[in-house]
């Protein structure tokens, strides 16, 4: 019988890896195309998708993959991905949260309070909105964990009783303009990393994911674990490297990268960091895959589930914050409309399960890139709406049915 090594391992019915000797590359590449083949898919999916949808785009309109296109869609993924990063941790601990669009519209309607009507700084706004997008997070919490009242049913009083909160705010006005010489709306339009720079930090990434790879890869050697191969980590370096510098230069052709977008990733790398070298986001992932399992190895469950929900508020309501600096107002359609199905939508498309246990913070990223490129692709073509909401609706379905068909493969093979 298999040892489940680690309380965590425990927790999640996955075994650590028995011991083995060091991959070289075409056992790291064999490696690969069995784990694939065995459901265990990973981004692959979600990359494919976004390789057909911009080719059939493209195809269509030669613009779309334009310069000016790619920075206009890296701009207005910023908000909807910062709140999918949010719908990610709650989906880790198998909950729901369907009030993430009146958040955030609360989290601007406060922005333009305290800058605009108490004249107060842009940095107490946005401590102000973000506070507010925690506190919601943590009565949610409270609300699971002491009245046992599921999170579809707490998020979805959320939703109403904050859109009634985001209203009252505004207290009739249609909109409230935020100064546009303000430092917040200026980094949300006309902020762009220097040339340089822009390269400089492209080639710190790649640096960074092979420093991190061989570093784990030693770890696991010395635990005598099976680790990755050194070469196919550096060829994997080599390969980020020259697509981010290439994305870098293309971008540059126009106005370049936005310090938005930078801000974006960088969350994005924070979450993943905090996913996957902390026992924080361990916790997250072994409450995800069984609860009772979890608590019976010594997590705090009901810690984990209230730090879910306030990381998910919080996320939702600095989405918000830079929903109204993208548009320089906070008016009363911020945070509505389809923002909850959309944040919802993008982070299972990205790759996260809705089963809790599985995923990572770069879903957020890969499937928010999915759900701007499907709007920009319709508007450039000049089609109704209604096109975007039944094609979103059909990559959802495809997304969620491939994660299925996945997570079935994987207990066929013993992967959990």
């Amino acid at each position: 019988m298999t040892s489940l090594g680690s309380p965590v391992a425990a927790a999640t019915g996955r075994p650590d890896e028995p011991p083995a000797a060091r991959h070289g590359f075409r056992d790291s590449v064999r490696g690969t195309v069995r784990r694939a083949r065995d459901g265990d898919l990973g981004m692959l999916p979600v990359v494919a998708g976004v390789v057909v949808i911009w080719t059939i785009f493209q195809s269509l309109n030669r613009t779309f993959l334009s310069s000016t296109n790619l920075v206009n869609l890296a701009f207005d993924m910023v908000p909807l991905g910062v709140i999918a990063l949010g719908i990610v941790c709650v989906l880790l601990v198998g909950q729901i949260d369907l009030s993430v669009g009146s958040v955030s519209g609360v989290a601007a309607a406060t922005t333009g309070v305290v800058m605009v009507r108490h004249e107060q700084s842009v940095w107490l706004a946005i401590l102000v909105a973000a506070g507010v997008g925690a506190l919601i997070g943590w009565l949610y919490g409270q609300v699971l964990n002491r009245f046992g009242v599921p999170s579809f049913v707490v998020t979805l009083g959320g939703l109403l009783a904050f859109l009634g909160t985001q209203l009252w705010l505004l207290r009739g006005q249609n909109a409230i303009n935020l100064p546009y010489d303000s430092g917040l709306v200026r980094f949300a339009q006309v902020w762009f990393v220097p040339d340089v720079a822009a390269y400089a930090l492209m080639l710190l990434a790649a640096g960074g994911f092979l420093a991190v790879g061989l570093t784990r890869a030693r770890s696991r050697r010395r635990a005598g674990l099976s680790s990755v191969s050194p070469r196919w980590l550096a060829a994997q370096s080599l390969a980020l490297a020259a697509a981010l510098l290439f994305a870098v230069y293309y971008l540059n052709r126009t106005r370049g990268v936005p310090w938005m977008f930078v801000l974006f990733v960088g969350l994005v790398l924070i979450l993943h960091y905090v996913l996957t070298r902390t026992g924080f986001g361990r916790s997250l992932y072994a409450v995800g895959g069984n609860a009772e399992a979890a608590r019976r190895a010594g997590i705090d469950v009901r810690g984990v589930y209230t730090a879910a929900f306030v990381l998910c508020s919080t996320l939702a309501a600095t989405g918000g914050v830079l929903a109204a600096a993208r548009l320089a107002a906070a008016n009363q359609s911020t945070g509505t409309s389809d923002v909850n199905l959309n944040a919802i939508a993008a982070a299972v498309i990205g790759g996260t399960s809705l089963f809790g246990g599985r995923g990572s913070a770069f879903a957020a990223l890969l499937g928010v890139v999915v759900i701007q490129s499907i709007s920009s692709g319709l508007t450039l073509l000049n089609l109704d709406s209604s096109y975007r909401f039944v094609i979103t609706g059909c990559v959802l379905l495809v997304a969620v049915g491939l994660d299925s068909a996945a997570r079935r493969s994987r207990q066929a093979h013993g992967r959990g």
